[in-house]
């Protein structure tokens, strides 16, 4: 018995092994806020692409385009992003941010940033420190590589939807490949300057950024994993 349920194509691999190989990965995975330096060779790169190219999408319409910025470009884009921010430029981004964390939401915002803080060392209400932190996010935290995920103005939010599908997607496959990863979307918070920087039509949406690379994982930065919500916390099953 391969454990394959009927009518799903024959594979190599029982359906037991197929789910223990996802559930480790999605276990595995993290926000990286250390990278190191040295760059990812085009071919994995293209194979992570690759393989989130296959990411579900509304009537398949795959509206996500994607920059990667990489070397002496990259190095631009991260300097012009990091100085406008720094001044204390104005937003614009595309979608509209969350207008408010409430309730449980806003506890599990406060827990994963007392984590991150209490790693760094980070006293808590020192303002000074936060707004330092946050603006490593403009530096893609070291890493060799940054994707601009971007969507058609005319497909909406269910275009960003499908978008949010593919950095999953991508993020995952970087973990597959022995890479991290970690999905920005402070970087579209700026998505007039990069579309201005990229040359992206004035239909383009930016959706988020992806800086990616080898992780540094002797930097304590990265020691740190947030929880997930039970269950019981998150699904209700209808069955009468």
């Amino acid at each position: 018995m391969t454990g394959i349920v009927e009518g799903t194509p024959a594979g190599r691999h029982s359906t037991e092994e197929r789910i223990a190989v996802l559930e480790e990965l999605l276990g595995e995975r993290y926000s990286c806020r250390a990278f190191r330096p040295d760059p990812v060779p085009r071919a994995t790169i293209e194979r992570i692409l690759k393989a989130a190219q296959r990411t579900a999408s509304w009537c398949n319409s795959q509206p996500w385009q994607v920059v990667i910025a990489s070397g002496e470009a990259k190095e631009r884009f991260r300097k012009e992003i990091y100085a406008t921010v720094s001044s204390g430029a104005p937003q614009d981004g595309d979608f509209a941010f969350p207008r408010e964390y409430r309730g449980v939401y806003l506890e599990r915002r406060r827990e994963s940033g007392f984590q991150l803080y209490n790693t760094l060392g980070i006293a808590r209400g020192d303002k000074m420190a936060y707004a330092k932190q946050a603006l490593e996010n403009y530096n893609f935290f070291g890493a060799p590589h940054v994707a601009i995920v971007h969507t058609d103005e005319a497909l909406g939010i269910y275009g960003a939807i499908d978008c949010g599908a593919f950095v999953g997607n991508f993020m995952l496959a970087a973990q597959a490949l022995g890479l991290g990863s970690i999905a920005q979307a402070a970087l579209a918070r700026q998505s007039g300057l990069i579309r201005r920087h990229f040359k992206l039509g004035d239909d383009r949406r930016v959706v988020c950024g992806i800086s990616f690379g080898f992780a540094d994982h002797e930097h304590k930065i990265n020691s740190y994993r947030t929880t997930r919500a039970s269950l019981s916390d998150a699904v209700t099953f209808v069955e009468a």
